[in-house]
């Protein structure tokens, strides 16, 4: 529930609040000097290859060369823990993923016949979206994609491939393995939707993410509901977080995610290269928080989950560093089983000077702001904050990686022991180089004062939005005494709510004098920026992502237009934003920024009493009547108007590659390399780290 997803929306050309962006303009330095500076090579290529709604990049890793031997194999260890847990994404996000996967890398690999084809190249196509989507259903929308080619194309290119790399069932012939997958791959109807949060259904039911095997979600309710299994402490831990649920012989059983238990194999692996890492550990410290991890994984145990967490937040010294594990729970629609992920970084020192002057003053920002009293923190702990270079990221990070992470989950966590929050410094560089010019701002903005505020001031407004939505709004506020967790009291709604909550913090002191005061900006035209950009993004922008007709459905998405319509429809009487008219084309126009704080402020307050106390209902209601709904004539404006520029809407990573020199079994030295295609990246994974069977 802590991160800052990357990518959400192309705006503007600038990388604001989680959006993709053009360079900075405006700052010290020009453009060339800062990517010098930072260790960037500016010849390098940042675009790669590109199909259906999908840009593919690349990222650099900054800093790698000037690592001690120690510390590179320490990385290259955490790098093969991280690839090595791939498959069980891919299992988590369908309970044909890996099937689907499997065929696809059979045919891909092994087909021996046109590759110039029309229906070919649609068969190429949809490998991609798959490989890209961690399954067959879109990565941000959560619905189902089929080929374009039709069903009979498709079962030439099963027969005419190396059938003993198919995953066929023990004695399956090729037409019955057809025959059996025909649903899950061409119908729309199968499956439809990986996870479904539409109010007034059973989420669990019409959500075919492989968290869950028949049960309701009542019967999840209820079973985690038992305090004699799971008590409810003001300490408990992620109850849920590490297993799938299913129903055996009229039981209800918890299959959990561990070695010799699910993901057995998989596991064992991430163990071997933990415990290795360990063995080059930085310092005592990093030591103890990597042999938590492994001990983790081999034992299930979440109280051992909280330990690792309390040892890793302990680590504030180290130069590499990882979260890698079960963590974020997007994908269950009720907010409670973790997807894997992995996110292996180095810090960035230079970049982190200003995110970390940020953390030092959020008692500040806890006291000041316009919560009730009773719902701030009256000691704020232990908010360690930095930039980091990411080398690799996998699972649920990747190929659509955050650009802002603040772990741990745990409220009382957070609240004991502190967090960390970073920023990906090296990933919001790569999207700034990508979308350069991309004329989005042009087209989305009438008055040409603030075209140049948002072209100057853009990409700093974006930087500091994401680093108090992580540093102070994730780590702010607290749950009032007795309360349950927000999975339980929020239910569906909780991811949605805890991130326009963290949005709403950031929102709220970016217009704050304190940041000019702190020397991170140089004045408030970076808050008004930034304000110009968030609600055209809320309001109308961010449509590019639907699908005309259909509803808001992702966390991220929703939060955001919860937060622009809410505060739209409370200032409608004073016109404190408005839409406005300017030669047939429809704009966001903000009239009074500070009466929109105000407004922001406000609504902070209400949904931090809406966690704090647990109130459902009044988080169902602000969700379904800000944050879901659509106007269809605006959205098709904004839609013709979007394809009109020729972009892709979605942008995702080729990881960068590390290699060991050996001497023996001796690492001598750690290199970078940089691959160019994702499909070649996605056939070297197989080859590398299939070691899931298809059925888990």
């Amino acid at each position: 529930m802590k991160k800052t997803q990357l990518g959400i929306m192309l705006l503007s050309g600038t990388l604001l609040f989680s959006a993709c962006g053009e360079n900075k303009v405006g700052e010290a330095g020009s453009g060339e000097q800062k990517k010098e500076a930072a260790g960037y090579d500016a010849n390098f290529k940042v675009n790669a290859e590109s199909f259906a709604d999908l840009q593919l990049l690349r990222y650099q890793v900054p800093g790698f060369n000037e690592l001690s031997l120690q510390q590179k194999t320490l990385a290259y260890y955490l790098y093969e823990a991280a690839l090595a847990g791939r498959d069980i994404y891919y299992d988590q996000a369908g309970k044909y993923g890996l099937t689907l996967r499997k065929t696809i890398e059979a045919i891909y690999g092994t087909y021996k016949g046109d590759k110039n084809s029309e229906d070919w190249k649609k068969f190429q196509e949809y490998a991609g979206r798959v490989w890209f989507s961690t399954g067959n259903h879109h990565h941000y929308s959560k619905d189902k994609f089929v080929p374009e080619c039709s069903f009979e194309y498709f079962s030439e290119l099963v027969k005419n491939s190396d059938q003993s790399k198919l995953p066929l069932d023990q004695g399956e012939a090729v037409d019955a393995f057809l025959t059996r997958m025909k649903p899950v791959i061409f119908d729309p109807k199968f499956a439809p939707k990986m996870v479904d949060l539409r109010a007034g259904i059973d989420n669990i039911a019409n959500s075919s993410v492989n968290f869950y095997e028949g049960v309701t979600q009542k019967e999840v309710e209820a079973f985690y509901g038992d305090a004699a299994k799971f008590p409810h402490s003001d300490q408990e831990p992620e109850w849920g977080l590490n297993s799938k649920l299913v129903k055996e012989n009229g039981q209800i059983v918890e299959k959990v995610w561990k070695v010799g238990g699910m993901y057995d194999a998989a596991l064992q692996k991430v163990v071997y290269w933990l415990e290795k890492a360990a063995g080059v550990a930085e310092n005592e410290q990093q030591k103890k928080a990597l042999s938590l991890l492994a001990e983790y994984y081999k034992t299930g145990d979440l109280h051992k989950w909280d330990e690792y967490n309390i040892a890793w937040v302990g680590d504030t010294a180290s130069r590499i560093d990882a979260s890698l594990g079960f963590i974020e729970v997007y994908n269950d629609p009720i907010g409670k089983k973790g997807s894997f992920e992995s996110v292996v970084s180095l810090k960035d020192m230079e970049t982190t000077k200003k995110i970390a002057a940020i953390a030092k003053e959020a008692q500040w920002f806890e006291d000041n702001s316009p919560l009730m009293p009773e719902h701030k923190k009256k000691q704020v702990k232990g908010i360690t904050a930095k930039a980091i270079t990411v080398i690799v990221e996998s699972g649920d990070a990747a190929p659509s990686t955050p650009i802002g992470i603040n772990l741990p989950n745990s409220d009382w966590l957070r609240k004991e022991h502190g967090s960390k929050s970073v920023s990906l410094s090296n990933i919001v560089h790569a999207y700034n180089e990508s979308s350069a010019g991309s004329g989005m701002l042009d087209e989305f903005t009438a008055d040409p004062a603030k075209l140049k505020r948002m072209k100057e001031f853009g990409n700093l407004a974006s930087d500091l939005h994401t680093d108090m939505h992580e540093c102070i709004g994730h780590a702010s506020g607290q749950i009032n005494p007795g309360v349950a967790t927000p999975d339980k009291t929020l239910k569906n709604y909780a991811s949605c709510l805890e991130e326009a909550r963290a949005d709403l913090v950031g929102l709220y002191y970016i217009m704050d004098p304190k940041l000019v005061e702190i020397g991170v900006m140089p004045s408030l035209e970076v808050g008004k920026a930034g304000y110009d950009n968030y609600m055209m993004n809320g309001l109308m922008t961010q449509l590019t992502r639907i699908k005309l007709g259909d509803k808001i459905e992702e966390a991220h998405m929703r939060n955001r237009a919860l937060n622009a319509y809410w505060v739209y429809e409370k200032g409608k009487k004073d016109k404190v934003v408005e839409f406005i008219k300017k030669d047939g084309k429809t704009y966001v126009q903000i009239n009074d920024y500070e009466k929109l704080r105000v407004l922001f402020g406000e609504l902070l307050k209400e949904i931090q009493r809406i966690k704090s106390e647990g109130d459902f209902n009044a988080g169902k209601n602000l969700v379904e009547t800000y944050g879901v709904k659509v106007n269809p004539e605006l959205h098709k404006e904004v839609l013709d108007r979007y394809n009109k520029l020729n972009l892709k809407p979605y942008k995702g990573f080729i990881q960068p590659r590390l290699v060991p020199k050996m001497d023996g079994d001796k690492i001598t030295d750690v290199t970078v390399e940089y691959p160019s295609s994702f499909y070649e990246q996605m056939m070297e994974y197989a080859k590398n780290y299939s070691l899931l069977p298809v059925k888990n």
